[in-house]
């Protein structure tokens, strides 16, 4: 049987085209390259049925390695916490004050670009202290 290694992460949200720009913002992922014929995303936007236009949109690393993250308009609104988040890696290596500096300093980055701070979480006798957040549309995520 063979092994699966990739995958893409789907979010279902309102405003997907918001969303993605939060999210390339928080990894340093871009936007892939529009389809073949369209100079841009929003030359590409156009050419679809009035219905279909910002029904979906995407990022990708830069670099090829990380998931890609698809964003997908759905008509309901979150209504329940998340059963899967992101816990977005910045305090890796680091411990006490150092650690918590960090998370802190992404935060403050995130928070200036629509993410909503929720709560630190200190450290424990198990585990290194994160930062719980909300995207812009109220999707959880943790700073680890």
């Amino acid at each position: 049987m063979a092994s699966i290694k990739e995958f893409q992460v789907t979010f279902d949200c309102a405003d997907p085209e918001r969303v993605a720009r939060f999210w390339c913002e928080v990894l340093g992922y871009v936007r892939p390259t529009p389809p073949s014929g369209f100079a841009s995303w929003d030359d590409y936007d156009r050419s679809l049925p009035s219905e279909e236009r910002g029904a979906w949109s995407a990022c990708q690393d830069p670099a090829g390695v990380g998931p890609r993250l698809y964003f997908q308009r759905v008509p309901e609104g979150k209504v329940v916490k998340n059963r899967v988040h992101l816990d977005v890696r910045v305090g890796t290596g680091l411990v006490g004050e150092e650690r918590v500096a960090r998370l802190e300093a992404e935060c403050a980055r995130l928070v200036a670009l629509g993410g909503v701070r929720v709560r630190l979480l200190l450290a424990d006798e198990h585990n290194e202290s994160c930062l719980h957040m909300l995207d812009v549309e109220g999707n959880e995520f943790c700073l680890d």
